[in-house]
């Protein structure tokens, strides 16, 4: 795969300061950068993980997908201008502004911008989050997943399969079609789900210690009706994560623990057991469709159904808490 991890996102929103103190606060994102037009976020090393631009609406803006090589540009553009979608070269001017090296971009054929770019640029500054946490999960997973409302699923899986070459992890038919794909070990790092309309679902974040999670669950608590799912864990990617509303129409997941992969031997299959293992009530939705989802759930619980575990090491344990004794 010449794609090879989601490396940022960019949102539409007019409430800059709401949008500050979320993702640095509650988040514990790096604050970089304010200008006129927009906000700007870290996560690790890199110059840039989130913006938010100050533009109308409240949405996604766009999805930067790293490649291999600055080749894989040209290979790309001409992949997707054979698909019938026009292609542009992004200016020196753009590429500055999201600190790369090269890029190109085109909408896919629900309208979503789609940017793909080379060369990211990375700074010695030291990391300063929000909130004390120990750190986000990123590197070669990328920043986290994007996960997109669409009409039809069907029609859409084609064009992120066969012309932009992500893979298929697995896929849900009932009771809505779900898609996801992975481009490096995490699970899956883009997801469709087949709502009926065009959207912005969710991202997610990946933190490197579970307690950062619970500890922004119990900010998160502190606001109404702030957390759009409980706690919980999804049955495909391992994942404990709730779902915060977000200053904007959209959800982020704070998560840990997620699968890792191996993309060489992964075999692409279809899911039966609804999406959690437990957790995740929508309380965001009307009671009927809450009530399907938590039936799937018991009926997981009552099969028995759980991730593996995981393994224990009192030696690691104590190697991790540098405690262990001569």
């Amino acid at each position: 795969m010449s794609i090879i991890a989601l490396g940022y996102l960019g949102v539409r929103s007019d409430k800059l300061d709401e949008w500050s103190s979320f993702a640095t606060r509650r988040l514990g994102m790096h604050a970089c950068d304010r200008g006129v037009g927009s906000l700007s976020f870290r996560m690790d090393d890199w110059r840039q993980r989130f913006v938010v631009a100050n533009e109308p609406g409240s949405d996604l803006a766009f999805m930067g997908w790293q490649v291999s090589s600055r080749a894989d540009l040209e290979r790309y553009a001409a992949r997707v201008d054979a698909a019938d979608i026009p292609v542009l070269p992004a200016s020196r001017a753009l590429c500055d502004q999201r600190f790369v090296d090269n890029m190109i971009y085109f909408d896919d054929p629900d309208g979503n911008r789609v940017e793909l770019f080379h060369a990211p640029e990375t700074t010695t500054d030291p990391f300063v989050s929000g909130r004390p946490i120990e750190g986000f999960k990123t590197g070669a997973y990328g920043m986290g997943h994007a996960v997109l409302h669409v009409k039809d699923a069907h029609a859409l899986m084609p064009f992120y399969r066969d012309v932009l070459e992500f893979s298929v992890s697995d896929y849900a038919l009932s009771p809505i079609p779900l898609f996801f794909f992975h481009v490096n070990g995490r699970h899956h790092s883009f997801a469709m789900i087949g709502t009926g309309r065009n959207g912005f679902h969710h991202f997610m974040i990946e933190y490197a210690n579970l307690d950062d999670v619970g500890q922004g669950y119990d900010l998160a608590q502190l606001e109404k009706d702030s957390i759009a799912y409980t706690l919980g864990r999804h049955t495909n990617d391992y994942m404990t994560s709730f779902y915060a509303h977000t200053p904007s129409d959209f959800f982020v997941e704070n998560g840990w623990g997620g699968r890792v992969i191996d993309p060489a031997t992964w075999e692409p299959h279809e899911t039966f057991s609804g999406p959690s293992f437990w957790g995740h009530e929508r309380l965001h939705l009307p009671e009927a469709p809450r009530s399907e989802l938590r039936e799937l759930r018991l009926e997981a619980a009552r099969n028995g159904l759980r991730a593996p575990g995981i393994a224990d090491c009192p030696w690691l344990y104590d190697q991790l808490k540098g405690t262990l004794r001569d």
